[in-house]
């Protein structure tokens, strides 16, 4: 974290492997000075560890949360079925069908549990953090300001390319 004040931000994923991917919505917080957690849970193999993480995360003061899983994907449903804050579900490829599976469960939640749902792997991840420095940018003008200058950047890097 590249800020000392509390987590805003949970970074969750189903197991070690998902790392890979969801660094890049690490990353993009990193960036942004958006003040964030990474924890390791599962839907399934610690279902007490995120039931209660999801219940309590907004009395700690976090604001969305970012939940990586592949295969079954039940990770963002469960922790959204917990909690009132924005959850961001990001499918992670997996070796059977390349996370069309988790994509799948991921954006096929029931009305009443909403979780926005972003691209597999990496792109999502990094998408993921976005919408979640959007979504606190709301109330926070400077992270707005942040955000803007991001988005600068990358349009000028853009502009800058060359062919060879």
């Amino acid at each position: 974290m590249a800020d000392s004040k509390l987590p805003m931000v949970g970074v969750i994923m189903g197991s070690k492997s998902d790392w890979e991917y969801m660094t890049a919505a690490a990353e993009v917080m990193e960036e942004l000075q958006v003040p964030h957690e990474v924890r390791i849970m599962s839907a399934h193999r610690t279902p007490d560890v995120t039931l209660e993480y999801s219940a309590q995360a907004a009395g700690r003061g976090l604001r969305v949360i970012i939940a990586g899983a592949g295969g079954a994907a039940h990770l963002a449903g469960v922790v959204a079925a917990k909690t009132i804050l924005p959850v961001i579900g990001v499918p992670m490829p997996t070796t059977s069908l390349n996370g069309i599976d988790s994509l799948l469960s991921i954006v096929q939640m029931p009305k009443g549990v909403p979780v926005a749902t972003m691209a597999i792997g990496k792109a999502g991840a990094a998408n993921a953090g976005l919408m979640a420095a959007q979504i606190i940018a709301l109330g926070d003008a400077q992270l707005g300001e942040r955000l803007v200058k991001w988005r600068a950047a990358r349009a000028q890097e853009l502009l800058q390319q060359k062919i060879p």
